[in-house]
């Protein structure tokens, strides 16, 4: 056995090392890691990890005291309706268009959402602004109303989008709060317009 060994290894020192290094190489693994330095996953690291912290605590003390009414009223035209819908839609022009530039969002939005703001869909860059359009209802007031529920539910999809849940239940009862204090605000600001109409007709007789 010893004397095989040692005419083996005889064979091998005579033989060029261009021939022995390389097959002997190609048997060897390959590593493409450096073993001295630990791997880490993302999918171990917290979801917010390299978020900062400060930023999120700030955007979700915003969305915990969310108030539609201070999102920017936008400027609103109006045109007529497409579709089915008669001699109404040929001759009222009820179909609402509200633009909302984009430095208004920001102003009162916390920093922290800005950089998804102009990745929205309804974004437009000809005039820097988010456009939202109504045209389901029969009067112009509430294809506004309209306009206003989805920018709500714009930015709200944007803060779920970037901010990490806290829970998944006490986002859905916040969602629902805010919704309520919107048609909370929405029938005041109706009985507003229409005792300031009543005002204007004077004292029924």
């Amino acid at each position: 056995m010893r004397d095989t060994l040692a005419s083996f290894t005889m064979l091998l020192w005579h033989l060029p090392k261009k021939t022995v290094l390389p097959a002997i190489a190609s048997r060897q693994p390959r590593l493409s890691l450096s073993l001295s330095q630990p791997v880490r996953y993302k999918r171990y690291e917290a979801y917010d990890a390299q978020l900062d912290q400060d930023a999120l605590a700030e955007v979700r003390v915003w969305y915990n005291s969310f108030d539609a009414s201070l999102l920017p009223k936008g400027n609103t035209t109006y045109a007529r309706s497409s579709g089915p819908g008669g001699q109404h839609v040929n001759k009222t022009e009820t179909k609402a268009v509200t633009v909302y530039p984009v430095k208004d969002l920001l102003a009162v939005l916390p920093k922290y959402l800005h950089s998804a703001v102009r990745s929205s869909k309804y974004y437009t860059a000809g005039n820097d602004s988010l456009t939202f359009s109504a045209q389901t209802h029969r009067s112009k007031s509430a294809n506004l109303d309209e306009n206003k529920r989805k920018l709500i539910d714009e930015v709200m999809g944007i803060y779920r989008e970037l901010t990490p849940a806290e829970t998944s239940s006490e986002k859905k009862k916040k969602h629902q709060e805010i919704e309520k204090r919107f048609h909370e605000t929405r029938v005041q600001d109706k009985k507003f317009n229409s005792a300031k109409k009543q005002s204007r007709r004077g004292p029924s007789e």
